[in-house]
């Protein structure tokens, strides 16, 4: 982007906004996702919270949704829906009846084997290295955001 769009943003092209490439980005992704999922029955939301679960299997309901930056009112029909599929299940923890434990069943543990190790790598046309850098920017950009709108809302 040359200096005099940076310095009057009415000049700016969308193409130039960091925001929609990540948007798009993100609509690339879900597009390049769609016949993995549609094979599993899952959508993406579904499928990353899956994926939490096998990092950490029986997390509460809270912690996964702050892993997942989903609020609980967003994230409790998605494991609703996962455990009228049979991949995992909701109970009160015992020692704190306020708090509910997310846990996969044998099924859920099964989806690693159907297709849960692709990653897109190949996909990304980048190399393990750009990969890593751009997660690592991804991240930091994400991380940054929030921390400069905590209090906001």
């Amino acid at each position: 982007m040359n200096t005099t769009a940076a310095a009057d943003p009415s000049t700016r092209k969308l193409s130039e906004f960091l925001c929609f490439a990540v948007y798009s980005a993100n609509l690339a992704f879900g597009k390049a996702y769609k016949p993995i999922l549609e094979e599993l029955g899952l959508t993406y939301t579904q499928y990353i919270t899956i994926i939490a679960l096998w990092e950490e299997d029986h997390q509460t309901v809270s912690g996964l949704g702050e892993k997942l930056f989903l609020e609980s009112n967003t994230l409790t029909p998605i494991l609703k829906k996962l455990e009228v599929m049979g991949y995992l299940r909701r109970q009160r923890d015992p020692a704190d009846e306020r708090q509910v434990l997310v846990s996969l069943t044998d099924a859920g543990r099964r989806l690693r084997e159907r297709g849960f190790g692709m990653n897109l790598l190949k996909e990304t046309g980048l190399t393990p290295e750009e990969f890593s850098a751009s997660l690592k920017a991804v991240v930091t950009l994400r991380n940054n955001l929030i921390k400069a709108t905590q209090g906001r809302e």
